[in-house]
């Protein structure tokens, strides 16, 4: 998880997962989060970041390994909240009003195919929304037993109980994964929330 500031006004975050775990996962999801990271940086939009990262991914690696690209930005120039996934992991998005949006078109992970694009989805940027954005390790809590995590169902039911702050948010999904998980995790878990 890599944060920059937008030249222009706003701050991105960049949350990338790599293939596997352990040394490597971290190496390529570096790799990647610092090239985006450096084209935000210097201005280009987050889909242009996104098709760059996931263009030296694929050059560098030989179309041989693959990694999740979540960029998350807040763009004071727009006054929009824009969502780029290169993900099978959906976004939540909870409006102001209540309103549950789970924003999982079609995405593939970066650095396997020439010509992989994000997914985009640009919403107004109002006071109280919420964007939850995860890697697959959330998702698969509880894996090694009968139950799966249903990360959306938890999500409602968290932001229910009246007002919740980001941190508990995140807090609070990553206490029931670990606990599905008996504090073992299988996979690697990151939770942003906004």
């Amino acid at each position: 998880l890599e944060m920059v500031e937008r030249p222009h006004g706003g701050i991105s975050f960049v949350l990338v997962d790599g293939q596997r775990s352990g040394r490597a996962a971290k190496a390529i999801s570096n790799l990647v989060a610092r090239k985006a990271v450096r084209e935000l940086a210097e201005g280009v939009r987050d889909g242009a970041a996104a098709r760059a990262a996931h263009d030296y991914l694929y050059t560098y690696k030989g179309g041989k390994v693959s990694a999740t690209l979540n960029i998350l930005s807040v763009d004071l120039t727009s006054n929009t909240l824009v969502l780029s996934r290169n993900s099978h992991c959906p976004t939540i998005v909870i409006t102001p009003d209540g309103g549950l949006q789970i924003l999982n078109d079609g995405s593939e992970p970066v650095g396997l195919r020439r010509g992989t694009k994000p997914h985009i989805t640009e919403l107004p940027l109002v006071a109280g929304i919420i964007a939850v954005v995860y890697t697959d390790g959330l998702a698969m809590a509880g894996a090694r037993s009968s139950y799966v995590f249903n990360v959306t169902a938890a999500v409602r039911e968290l932001t229910t109980q009246g007002n919740i702050s980001a941190q508990q948010l995140a807090d609070g999904l990553l206490e029931q994964a670990l606990a599905l998980d008996e504090g073992r995790p299988r996979d690697d878990i990151c939770v942003l929330v906004l």
